[in-house]
């Protein structure tokens, strides 16, 4: 009989699941397939505060995502789908959208970057970022998303403010 990764990874299950929960408590844990993380990400989970107009950009929603491990996790990365707002299907085919052809999202410049150590928090914060950049994209204000997201770098907050007051 098959066993997932988290029975034969039990320690890091466990981490991974109180990560998870301590900043995205919103997601539930889903055991179907090598399991996953479904729910909407909170939309400014930030350290630093929200720029003024997030809300008004946004509609005030964050990214309803759906984070899926894959069977070869941890060695593997988990993947993240998009669910609300879902890029339009030419993003696929345009690297400024930070969007995979099969409809995930891009959140790694290398794949080297993912050494198994890492915990999906990193990449739900990324996604949480990226539900921005996409409004950003998608009024045009824009023209690429950056390449090391928000996350940590405040250097679109000043662009949603403008927006906010035009």
């Amino acid at each position: 009989m098959a066993r997932t990764w988290w029975e034969c990874e039990p320690r890091r299950f466990a981490r991974d699941r109180a990560e998870v929960a301590e900043r995205f408590s919103g997601l539930e844990w889903e055991e179907s397939g090598a399991g996953g993380w479904f729910g909407r990400l909170p939309l400014w989970p930030f350290e630093r505060s929200a720029p003024p107009g997030l809300a008004e950009l946004t509609g005030g929603m964050g990214l309803l995502v759906h984070l899926r491990y894959g069977h070869a996790y941890p060695a593997a990365a988990p993947r993240l789908e998009p669910l609300d707002p879902k890029p339009p299907l030419d993003a696929r085919t345009d690297q400024r959208w930070h969007v995979l052809g099969d409809g995930n999202l891009c959140l790694m410049q290398s794949p080297s970057q993912w050494t198994g150590r890492e915990s999906p928090v990193g990449l739900l914060l990324k996604a949480a970022g990226w539900r921005v950049e996409y409004e950003l994209m998608s009024c045009g204000a824009i023209d690429a998303m950056t390449i090391n997201g928000i996350v940590d770098d405040a250097v679109l907050d000043d662009t949603i403010a403008e927006l906010a007051h035009a």
